[in-house]
């Protein structure tokens, strides 16, 4: 089983910047498509953004579409969200999924994933 370990969170400012990171027990996560998640209390869970294991292919959902970029650095065996401008309305928990196979038109889907991380809080507030 693959085991993902979130780091990356904190404070920042409305339009400030963090980079989370999303790191494998084992050097096996090209292997994987990546999700990014986010979730807050009482809501559903979200899918912002994703990550092919293959081509390199990229997903974003429009809440976050032009502020946050998703990359991948194999040899670290490692996958980044990079938030910029971020918004309050980016505070929540964010998680990093992983599977094989994800299908097509289904990447912000959190049940296209067997393995998550324990999450890691951010907030934004002034």
């Amino acid at each position: 089983q693959v085991q993902l370990v979130e780091s990356g969170g904190g404070l920042a400012q409305p339009g400030g910047s963090l980079r989370l990171s999303c790191t494998a027990s084992r050097p096996t996560l090209n292997r994987y498509d990546i999700g990014w998640f986010r979730q807050t209390p009482g809501k559903e869970r979200e899918g912002i953004s994703y990550i092919s294991s293959s081509d390199g292919t990229t997903s974003y959902a429009e809440s976050v579409k032009g502020r946050f970029t998703i990359s991948r650095d194999n040899l670290k065996n490692t996958v980044y969200l990079q938030m910029d401008s971020l918004k309050p309305e980016d505070t929540a928990v964010y998680y990093c999924a992983a599977n094989q196979d994800v299908r097509p038109s289904r990447e912000l889907l959190d049940y296209e994933y067997a393995y998550w991380g324990q999450g890691t809080q951010v907030t934004i507030s002034s």
